[in-house]
């Protein structure tokens, strides 16, 4: 007897090939029948009717940082709600194992990862018990507690504090740190670790405003760790060079990254719009310098424009500014008196003014929409730009900012006007998802909790390319979110729908699917808050044959499998795709 049969939708499997009616037969975990309508006629604990559905792979998303949510929200949430069934976890070089027995490293680790990833501090102190020491055993925790899949990247500043201690800021590593670096490396991969992530860009900086530990890496150290990864099979590469344009070096460091561990790299991330198209092509000529090289880089590109809610208390990506890294990272009582001294703030807008090239444009406070206010007095400003503030106040737009800020105590969440919706950026989009420089995803779900709703990825696309748009087929669309990155990572049997393949299924209404308004939802570990928003359209979504999620509501299921490499994966090398 079958588990489960859907039966009447049209497959679309993955591949990109025109969707089929047809049904489809689940036993043990795995697809074991697929054919015509009807045709799977073996008896079935489970009939599910997808007449006028589509029933496809379950989404994949790698590039996730779902590393400690997973201990205090087993759902990952809310990406299953939008069909994702795989996860890829540990990137950026941010990982919460390995661990020591010194509780200042996991102190150093978790206090990183709440200023550089945004997460509250107090969830990551309440809801993860960072009781472990090994991968392995961070690994053995997560294993069919959650819902969907996961994967986990080991991740180097992590491997870096734990060897180097209060020298993994600011020093080089020595040669016996290094082997012991490459030593923990080994154990985290052998230990099913999907491969090796880092960064060096200048917008990752710890909790007390300094460079995150794998910034002070040389290249030898990170060719070093690279030439680790080539000796597991079913490993890869992930690392954040720099904010765009990249210049040589970094194009250099990326092809030979690559080249070393004899692995794809793929880099984040490549937003896409109608007026940057020097700015896109310049980046993905570092894929082609790769081949050259002898390696495979691979840009992720974010399926949707960027839409980032800036606050000054947590400082992300403000912190871009010059001198504004050990300015965001002062505790908040000095934040605000230095808001507040005319002196002090003048100072900070000299350095902000300073910055030069793309970047500038962060400093131009004018554009920015206030998002959400917080005191009384701030309250009627919610929704105007900072220029109209200005010119109501007769003041600056710096100055109509920063007092609006303090008076909020840093709450003040401001949001770039979004560019990005026109029709030519959406057709850009899509021809960048086409070349096979890039690949798509960078939902950063999980992270920066206050900050972006690019956890709605998957559905975006089905709602805005595919539906309003009309810009590709569905079935391409799928492709792009199911087995083109399956392959990218090889993982077995997932990411398409055919016979012995996982029954990791969605199934959907694409007459309907988006993603629902997205708000703020105070259910974190200490009462915080994060944006938060739900699926339309998703009627099921399956994880290994069982049902995890309903409509709009989880199941108690929770079936997901950590991925281990060379077991769950198969070796993509750089010459490959």
């Amino acid at each position: 007897m079958l588990d489960l049969v859907i039966n009447g939708g049209t497959i679309v499997d993955g591949t990109g090939q025109p969707g089929r009616p047809g049904s489809v037969g689940v036993r043990d975990g795995r697809v074991v029948a697929m054919g015509d309508v009807g045709a799977v006629d073996e008896p079935a604990r489970r009939t599910v009717d997808a007449t006028d559905l589509i029933v496809a792979p379950g989404f994949i998303d790698i590039h996730t940082h779902y590393d400690a949510q997973a201990f205090w929200d087993h759902t990952l949430s809310p990406s299953p709600l939008h069909g994702v069934t795989t996860v890829i976890g540990g990137n950026c070089g941010f990982t919460i194992a390995p661990l020591t027995d010194d509780a200042s490293d996991g102190d150093y680790l978790m206090r990183m990862l709440s200023r550089v990833e945004g997460m509250p501090l107090e969830s990551l102190q309440q809801g993860v018990p960072w009781d472990w020491h090994t991968t392995a055993e961070f690994l053995d925790r997560l294993d069919r507690r959650l819902v969907p899949n996961t994967g986990f990247l080991v991740g180097h500043s992590a491997l870096r504090r734990v060897v180097m201690h209060d020298d993994a800021v600011g020093k080089e590593a020595t040669p016996e740190q290094l082997e012991a670096m490459k030593q923990l490396l080994r154990d985290g991969l052998a230990a099913g670790g999907l491969g090796f992530s880092s960064t060096w860009s200048r917008t990752h900086n710890d909790h007390e405003g300094n460079p995150v530990p794998s910034r002070h890496a040389t290249a030898d150290e990170l060719l070093a760790l690279c030439g680790v990864v080539g000796e597991f099979p079913g490993t890869t590469l992930e690392f954040i060079p720099a904010p765009a344009p990249f210049d040589h070096d970094k194009f250099d460091v990326m092809a030979a990254m690559s080249r070393t561990a004899n692995r794809p790299i793929n880099w984040n991330v490549l937003a896409v719009y109608a007026k940057n198209g020097e700015v896109v092509e310049h980046q993905l000529a570092g894929s082609d310098y790769a081949a050259e090289q002898g390696g495979r880089v691979v840009a992720l590109t974010l399926p949707d424009s960027q839409r980032n809610r800036l606050n000054f208390r947590s400082g992300f990506i403000l912190d871009i500014l010059p001198g504004w890294d050990r300015l965001m990272a002062l505790p908040e009582d000095e934040k605000l008196a230095m808001l507040a001294d005319p002196a002090g703030r003048a100072e900070m807008d000299r350095l902000a003014q300073s910055q030069e090239g793309p970047l500038r444009s962060i400093a131009n406070w004018r554009h920015y929409i206030v998002l959400e206010t917080f005191a009384p007095e701030t309250k009627s400003l919610a929704g105007m730009t900072v220029g109209e503030i200005a010119e109501k106040q007769g003041k600056s737009a710096w100055d109509a900012l920063a007092d609006m800020v303090v008076a909020d105590r840093l709450r003040t969440v401001i949001v770039n006007q979004d560019r990005g919706q026109d029709d030519e950026s959406w057709r850009r989009r899509v021809e960048v998802w086409r070349d096979p420089r890039t690949i798509v995803g960078a939902s950063d779900a999980g992270a920066h909790l206050d900050m972006i709703d690019t956890f709605n990825y998957a559905t975006t696309i089905m709602a805005k390319a595919v539906r309003e748009h009309g810009l590709l087929p569905v079935e391409e669309a799928v492709h792009h979110i199911t087995g083109a990155p399956a392959a990218l990572y090889g993982m077995v049997d997932r990411g398409m729908l055919r016979e012995g393949a996982h029954a990791d299924i969605v199934v959907f209404d694409p007459a309907t699917v988006g993603p629902a308004p997205v708000s703020t939802r105070f259910d974190l570990p200490g009462g915080a808050g994060r944006v938060y928003g739900e699926a339309i359209g998703v009627q099921h979504v399956f994880v290994g044959g069982d049902e995890v999620v309903a409509g709009t509501e989880f199941t108690d299921a929770r079936p997901g499998r950590v991925l281990r490499s060379g077991r769950d994966t198969t070796t993509v090398t750089a010459s490959a795709g």
